[in-house]
């Protein structure tokens, strides 16, 4: 029998829709139930590797992990990478089939419907739980007629829906209220409660608007979930990254690492272990000015290696960060951050602007050549040079990564790389990569995820603190992703009526008790 479904859909982008399905597939796990996520179209930066080299959201690969399963394709069958205001790349089943401007790719959508049902019913033959998620809102009218996200999904799933608003941004009841009535009467039928989300205060203040909202809709709410601080959880797309533009400048005994946030960052969600750190400020900033004097400044990966290249000379924060190694700061390039930190990029075949040439900061011993083949892989590397990044780790220790670039890099023969990348899961071959300056101050890597290392993130961190004459501080203590799917879990589960819910989905707990005794 195909496995029941319940669909997370938001009255907006951002509300939650993520963290609370991610919640959903922890809590259902839990309960002893083999849970699946689903999100027919995702659009972010943030992406991830599955076991065999397909290429999905991170949200869910997140929510598999929540899920405590191996993320596959069909979690996620089509993800948009937006590579301008009006263009994307469109992967399809892990793999990039070409760019399409907003028009083409809504022209295309009708020839995905398939492909998304062949998905969702495949991963619904071996689970007994789908936890589907939308995609902004399903009342956005103008594109309703070539949806493929939100109630169509729905409708094929034949799943109830969840709407979740966030009241930390204000007028939640608004858009509850609203969305109801841009519905069409069997989409409304469809909702089957509420969810407020990222509450702060007395829920209890609350009650005069909830009444009003069940009465007006004939629709209950599950629960009030409050706002959940310092989860140690990928989010999923830069909009995350308003909030913590302006995070607090550190103390005098704090490492101040800054992140800078170009136009296209994408795979910000490196730095969420550095982030939970003790005595670690991670800053995403925008200006030549907020780089001085920290400890450590990156540069991240970008969908547009070129245009942000562009951005930072004309922001100034590439004139700042050249005369930044002058002077012996450390910096370091995380893909396509890698890319700019070299000496020239090469895209003859226009693959991602239409310069065929572009010099990089210099900075660096590699030049980038841009192909029309991706490499998308998880791997293991080793450190085969020492550099401020690894200077504590033993050279044959292994480090987990996974990369997703377009860009090949072409290192300058005899400079030295900081990891050696081994074949397997995706990738063809074993190579060096990345490279190291003379001075061991700058450092490029194509690997996404280093930082989930916990050698590798204690390395780096030890040698700041000694280069600052702090004291060293345990990275042992961050928690545990694991831990962190379970706070989430457990907060949500206090806050929502857990019985409604299997009412809603005509969900029988006791099947999974059976399983697991």
């Amino acid at each position: 029998m195909a496995g029941r479904t319940v669909m997370v859909q938001g009255t907006a982008s951002s509300v939650g829709k993520s963290l609370f399905a991610t919640a959903l597939c922890r809590l259902f796990s839990n309960a002893g139930h083999r849970v699946t996520p689903f999100k027919a179209q995702n659009m972010a930066l943030n992406s991830f590797v599955t076991p065999d080299g397909g290429e999905i959201g991170r949200a869910q690969a997140v929510q598999a992990e929540a899920a405590r399963i191996a993320p596959s394709v069909e979690m996620n069958p089509v993800l948009l990478k937006p590579e301008g205001n009006t263009r994307s790349q469109v992967v399809v089943l892990g793999k990039p089939i070409g760019s399409m401007t907003a028009i083409e790719y809504h022209e295309y959508k009708p020839e995905l419907r398939r492909v998304i049902a062949d998905s969702l019913a495949k991963l619904r033959e071996s689970s007994d739980v789908v936890v589907i998620e939308g995609a902004g809102s399903p009342a956005e009218i103008n594109l309703k007629d070539r949806d493929i996200v939100n109630m169509y999904v729905a409708r094929i799933a034949d799943a109830p829906v969840l709407l979740v608003g966030d009241i930390d941004r204000g007028g939640v009841f608004a858009a509850f209220v609203g969305t109801m009535e841009l519905l069409d009467p069997d989409e409304r039928r469809r909702i089957a409660a509420f969810v407020v989300n990222k509450f702060r205060g007395d829920v209890a203040l609350l009650t005069p608007g909830l009444e009003f909202l069940r009465d007006r809709t004939g629709v209950p709410v599950l629960g009030v979930v409050p706002y959940i601080p310092r989860l140690r959880i990928a989010d999923e797309d830069s909009v995350s990254l308003d909030d913590r533009s302006g995070r607090r400048a550190p103390t005098t005994s704090e490492l101040d690492v800054v992140v800078v946030r170009l136009p296209r960052i994408s795979n910000h969600d490196d730095f969420n272990p550095l982030e939970h750190e003790t005595g670690v400020v991670v800053r995403f900033v925008e200006t030549p000015e907020a780089i001085r004097g920290a400890d450590l400044v990156i540069l991240p990966g970008s969908k547009c290696t070129a245009s942000d290249l562009d951005w930072l000379r004309e922001s100034g924060i590439a004139r700042a960060i050249e005369e930044r190694t002058r002077d012996g700061g450390l910096v370091l390039g995380i893909c396509g951050g890698c890319q700019m930190l070299g000496e020239w990029i090469h895209d003859p075949d226009a693959v991602e602007s239409t310069r065929p040439l572009v010099p990089g900061l210099g900075l660096l011993p590699l030049e980038t050549r841009f192909t029309r083949q991706k490499t998308t892989a998880q791997v293991r590397a080793r450190i085969a040079h020492p550099s401020f990044l690894t200077d504590g780790i033993s050279e044959g220790e292994e480090l987990s990564a996974y990369e997703i670039h377009m860009g090949q890099l072409d290192r300058r023969a005899q400079s030295p790389a900081p990891f050696a990348v081994e074949a397997g899961r995706g990738r063809e071959g074993s190579s060096l990569d990345g490279a190291v300056n003379e001075s061991g101050t700058v450092v490029g890597t194509m690997l996404h995820g280093i930082f989930e290392n916990t050698a590798l993130r204690s390395s780096l961190l030890a040698g700041l603190r000694t280069r600052r004459g702090l004291e060293h501080s345990d990275a042992s203590a961050v928690p545990s992703r694991d831990e962190e799917y379970d706070r989430l879990a457990e907060v949500v589960r206090q806050h929502i009526d857990e019985g409604e819910l299997h009412r809603i989905m005509k969900l029988n707990p006791r099947a999974a008790e059976k399983r697991t005794a």
